[in-house]
């Protein structure tokens, strides 16, 4: 009460008076003090800026949950065309925070529920979002709520298992370059020349090394017989 209104109210000018844009809580605590006035700013404002600064007040002021402000972020850019660094600035936050929020609606229907009903926090759920294959995405979500594990814990567990995935894939790829390179061996035998597998993918062609004409006619004949 000794400070006053420190931010001055938002309204907006109709046919009949005016109408409180952005302050209700400032509003409401004048009134609990007993202030009789409040300064106001005056603007005029489509109804589109209206519903665009009353969505970013109360994403600044409601206590909602991550989902509901990611949610809140994803319609500031669908619906009011704001780019991700407009939506930081307008809401206060960097643009990691708001990237992070908004990676949050690429999460299964399940563990959006968790977060809404507050069993996973945020920290959880980028956790989460680190788990490209979406079953164990969905495991370690079911191990984090039936243990209530921590953040930490959550971000270990996921470490672990990407670790794990990623030593699985080496062993693949080493077993698939012995396989190629015995197939390539096999070849230059049968066909007395160097020949050489080249893979891309899921595609790949065969290189035959001949050294003289002689030499591709006799290539030739064997492959005619294959």
């Amino acid at each position: 009460k000794e400070q006053g209104i420190i931010q001055p109210l938002l309204i907006r000018r109709l046919d009949d008076g005016y109408e409180l844009v952005a302050g209700e809580r400032r509003l409401r605590a004048a009134k609990l003090a007993g202030y009789q006035d409040v300064p106001c700013v005056i603007k005029d404002l489509t109804e589109k800026q209206l519903l665009e600064m009353s969505l970013v007040e109360n994403i600044q002021r409601e206590n909602l949950n991550p989902m509901e402000e990611s949610d809140a972020y994803h319609r500031l850019i669908t619906e009011f065309e704001l780019t991700q660094e407009e939506v930081a600035i307008h809401v206060g936050k960097s643009r990691s925070a708001v990237a992070n929020f908004l990676r949050l609606r690429q999460l299964p229907e399940s563990i959006k529920e968790s977060i809404v009903d507050g069993a996973l926090s945020m920290g959880h759920a980028r956790a989460l979002l680190g788990i490209s294959n979406k079953a164990q995405q969905s495991a370690v979500w079911r191990a984090v709520v039936a243990k209530g594990l921590s953040v930490r814990e959550t971000e270990s567990l996921v470490n672990r298992l990407k670790k794990e995935s990623g030593d699985s894939r080496k062993r693949k790829e080493g077993t698939d370059e012995i396989y190629f390179t015995n197939i390539s061996e096999e070849l230059s035998r049968n066909f007395g020349t160097k020949v050489k597998i080249r893979r891309r993918g899921q595609k790949g062609k065969v290189e035959i090394e001949f050294y003289s004409n002689e030499d591709l006619d006799r290539l030739l004949h064997l492959l005619n017989q294959v």
